[in-house]
């Protein structure tokens, strides 16, 4: 096989291709990232002060804007930390997932602007820090290139990265949100499983994304709370429906009881139901 020119550029267009609402971009290693408005670089994320201020009033207008009310500091705060957390989760688990590759991006080596033009989901710029993958794979002779022996040991590289780059991020906005410990990696947990879950839905790998996903996080992996906790429910008429219980709740009550997610864990399994019916008719 050819050798590849980046560890990730495959995995990535293939993931722009499934979610185009969303936006990676790879630097030079020592390409600087843009200046500008928009852009925050997830170090000055990490800091708290006004970059994290400008970065929440985004969301607090937005809930204002879609919902006509006010929401909990606390709450929108979560909200905040959900809507980076999710891409910033997948630029590392979906080379892993389709390449077997397992990027390094610390703080300092991630930019994100959230507002980015025909981007949704917003526009991420990373620059290289190094992967893990296993000893069959051409690029292993890439420059930064750390070769692990087995599948186990290249989910251990998912999950140390994936902590190394959350870490910080959550101690930023960890007090904001009134949480801290357990909680704060719970809710990593979920985005973990529930991004990659998502984006394998897309590309019609679902079933193989939940089993890599329970060998991922089978639960006694520190600092990750909780496991990838899925199951399945039985529909009015013999379908199999999967679903999964959240480690964390997403807050999303405080604005709508009624309207609580499919995998939240105040969702009963009968409302689960209904909601995976209706999601599936859509």
């Amino acid at each position: 096989m050819p050798v590849p020119a980046s560890a990730t550029a495959s995995a990535y267009a293939r993931l722009a291709e499934a979610v185009p609402s969303m936006g990676i971009t790879e630097l030079d290693h020592a390409e600087p990232f843009p200046p500008g408005p928009g852009w925050i670089t997830s170090d000055a994320l990490a800091a708290g002060g006004t970059a994290l201020d400008d970065f929440l009033a985004h969301d607090e207008a937005q809930v204002v804007r879609d919902y006509g009310r006010q929401a909990r500091p606390d709450v929108i705060a979560s909200f905040g930390l959900h809507r980076y957390a999710w891409p910033a989760c997948l630029l590392i688990t979906v080379p892993w997932f389709l390449s077997r590759r397992v990027p390094r991006y610390p703080v300092t080596h991630v930019s994100y602007d959230r507002d980015a033009p025909g981007l949704a989901m917003g526009h991420l710029m990373v620059r290289p820090h190094g992967f893990a993958c296993l000893p069959d794979d051409p690029a292993a002779i890439l420059p930064g290139a750390t070769v692990v022996p087995d599948e186990e040991a290249l989910r251990a590289e998912v999950r140390a990265a994936v902590a190394e780059h959350l870490e910080p991020v959550l101690a930023a906005f960890g007090p904001r949100m009134r949480r801290r410990g357990r909680a704060l990696w719970g809710m990593a947990t979920d985005e973990i499983v529930e991004g990659l879950w998502y984006v394998a839905h897309l590309l019609g790998e679902e079933d193989r994304a939940r089993r890599e996903l329970e060998l991922l996080l089978p639960g006694a992996t520190k600092p990750y709370a909780g496991s990838a906790a899925f199951r399945e429910l039985t529909g009015p008429n013999g379908e199999t429906l999967p679903t999964r219980d959240r480690a964390s709740c997403c807050m999303f009550y405080t604005l709508r009881p009624e309207d609580t997610c499919a995998t939240c864990p105040r969702t009963c399994d009968a409302d689960r139901v209904t909601k995976l019916l209706a999601a599936t008719a859509g």
